[in-house]
């Protein structure tokens, strides 16, 4: 869809983070107000994204994905923003992942029609929704997952009575983990479900999530049993398709999966020769973070041939803006950033700028400084944040402060619109999220 469309949409004028706006505002005049989030013309707390630091993780990981010579499907639910999925489509991405098919639905709505659902597709009104767009349109390119014989036959069923076929990937899994089929009996009897339905479910590739180890020796492993698998059903002809999809990575182990499938070749030789399509789904790429992404990407920097042939990362793109609210007590600052404003699952947000705004008191623009290390939040409830500070810290009430965040996927959740930002500070745009 065009740049036109999303800046006709209707701005969420009830929601945080937005300055004043007009009743019936669209989502284009958001940029046109000139406002500045140093100048307090944005109600804070705010979540912004750099600009800059979007369009270089795009073209970072764009160019990542091309040298290795696969294709991209970053997983939306990341952001769930139909603005960034057009940014990511636009910068060469193959389609978007998802894992519900609301989800899918939402994505459908804003023009995407290439959709990896790396999940199960279980239960009648999801089945409903995916057949609902399959039906809206036939060039909608459209594939999720099984690990049961169970749901095999209940896709079958449901998409024969509504006289569509339904393109499926057959998960693998490690015991302990999450979904995913762990042993050959398992395998055998989702197989003997698909040829129950051979019109109406299309057995098209495989697909796993690495994820949910955190060692790269049994990653590896994992990832070649996955590879053997898939040449064995393809030696077994189960495959519908002249090409196979092979799906994987997460946004922490990306570079080991392309490493891995990237060795399992071009094809998959059986009865004929089946090209082999991989595609990888990391999506935290695109705002990157201070925690584990962080730590991972650090890695991937030293030990990935290709990233260190790159020789620059992924940057951290999205912040929380916050006032200091109360300095009740020495040691201690109260700062108007809660649960519902950031994520706190994988660490707390990491102050990184202070800025004190022009007042009677300090009657010129401060510049932004980097917030001490120091200063640190310790816990947080639903709007509040508590901040451990020295005894006599430069902090007063009303400063505004720049929290850097870890794991984007649960903050983004927490916001209906995200502003763009450029370097001196100035909204740009806006993103919307449609969770």
């Amino acid at each position: 869809m065009s740049e036109h469309f999303f800046a006709s949409q209707p701005a969420n004028t009830h929601t945080k983070g937005l300055g004043t706006l007009a009743a019936d505002a669209v989502m284009g005049d958001i940029a046109a107000q000139g406002w500045n989030i140093l100048k307090e013309q944005v109600s804070l707390p705010v979540a912004v994204l750099s600009e800059e630091k979007i369009q270089h993780n795009l073209a970072w990981m764009q160019e990542f994905i091309d040298r290795y010579q696969v294709k991209l499907a970053p997983h939306g639910k990341t952001t769930m923003s139909p603005e960034l999925f057009k940014m990511q489509t636009d910068a060469g991405a193959w389609g978007i992942t998802l894992a519900t098919a609301p989800q899918v639905e939402a994505g459908f709505a804003f023009g995407v029609r290439k959709v990896l659902m790396a999940n199960q597709l279980i239960g009648k009104a999801n089945m409903a929704i995916i057949a609902n767009l399959m039906q809206q349109d036939a060039a909608f390119e459209f594939v999720c997952i099984v690990d049961s014989a169970d749901n095999v036959d209940a896709l079958g069923a449901f998409f024969a009575e509504h006289g569509q076929t339904l393109r499926i990937l057959i998960e693998f899994g490690l015991q302990g983990g999450r979904t995913g089929i762990r042993t050959l009996s398992q395998e055998n009897a989702v197989l003997e479900a698909i040829a129950r339905w051979p019109h109406s479910i299309s057995l098209v590739g495989v697909e796993l999530y690495e994820g949910v180890v955190n060692e790269e020796a049994p990653i590896r492993a994992f990832l070649q049993h996955v590879i053997s698998r898939a040449q064995s059903l393809a030696e077994a002809g189960n495959f519908r398709e002249s090409e196979v999809i092979l799906s994987g990575a997460g946004s922490a182990w990306y570079d080991v999966v392309a490493e891995e499938f990237s060795r399992a070749g071009s094809h998959l030789d059986g009865a004929r020769r089946f090209a082999l399509d991989v595609i990888l789904r990391p999506g935290c790429y695109l705002t990157h973070d201070v925690g584990g992404y962080l730590h991972a990407a650090a890695r991937i920097k030293q030990e990935n041939p290709v990233a260190r042939e790159m020789n620059f990362s992924l940057l951290p793109a999205l912040q929380v803006w916050a006032y200091v609210q109360s300095l009740p007590e020495p040691g201690r600052a109260i700062i108007g950033l809660g649960k519902r404003d950031s994520s706190s699952d994988a660490g707390f947000p990491i102050a990184s700028h202070h800025y004190r705004p022009q007042s009677a008191q300090h009657p010129a623009y401060a510049a932004v400084v980097p917030a001490p290390e120091e200063w640190k939040i310790f816990t947080m409830m639903d709007q509040h944040a508590f901040m451990s500070i020295p005894e006599g810290a430069d902090i007063k009430v009303g400063d505004m402060l720049a929290f850097d965040i870890s794991h984007p996927c649960l903050t983004f959740d927490k916001w209906r619109q995200l502003l763009l930002i450029n370097e001196q500070f100035d909204v740009t745009g806006i993103v919307s999220t449609w969770f």
